[in-house]
């Protein structure tokens, strides 16, 4: 069983490689972004654009650029629209894939690495999926920490053991901490 084409797929073939030194450019069209919206759990992805250059490093295929998004997601308190615009660059490593697993040592500075087969990478994919690692992981709407208190839900002030221990001193005391 083959996998489903990716919503937003873009491929390279390696033996075409020099076309892509000089900087591309590739957009996402209005039904791609659809299928990265319900992919990502979105409410909206209005732009997905990248720019990038292609080089090659010691066997591995290198791309850099910067990736633009103009995206809203759920708040994760209320579910009302969170906007978010990303802006970033990006560098990426496509390694060929093979039998045999090779446990490489990673620093801060290293780059996101991203397996292929084939002779074909697949920019499409790599932007979408370097968007969604930019997204802010937990969006909250500016009234969440008011709807969640409201459903009696704890801060983390609230919830820490040093708030437990001070209810302990306040009650222990009567009433004065």
């Amino acid at each position: 069983m083959t996998d489903p084409q990716p919503e937003f797929s873009r491929l390279v073939r390696l033996d075409q490689i020099g076309r892509h030194v000089d900087p591309v450019t590739i957009t996402a069209d209005a039904a791609e972004r659809a299928g990265l919206v319900r992919r990502f759990g979105l409410i909206a992805l209005d732009r997905l654009e990248a720019d990038y250059a292609l080089s090659q490093d010691e066997g591995a295929i290198i791309a850099r650029g910067r990736v633009r998004a103009q995206l809203v997601q759920p708040c994760v308190a209320t579910g009302g629209p969170v906007p978010e615009t990303i802006d970033s660059p990006f560098t990426l490593r496509f390694a060929e894939e093979s039998d045999t697993v090779e446990e490489i040592e990673l620093d801060a500075e290293d780059c996101d690495t991203i397996g292929y087969e084939g002779g074909i990478i697949d920019m499409g994919e790599a932007v979408a999926e370097t968007m969604a690692l930019m997204m802010e992981p937990y969006p909250r709407t500016p009234d969440a920490d008011a709807v969640l208190k409201d459903a009696g839900v704890l801060s983390e002030e609230q919830a820490s053991p040093f708030a437990a221990l001070l209810a302990l001193k306040t009650r222990a005391h009567g009433g004065k901490g």
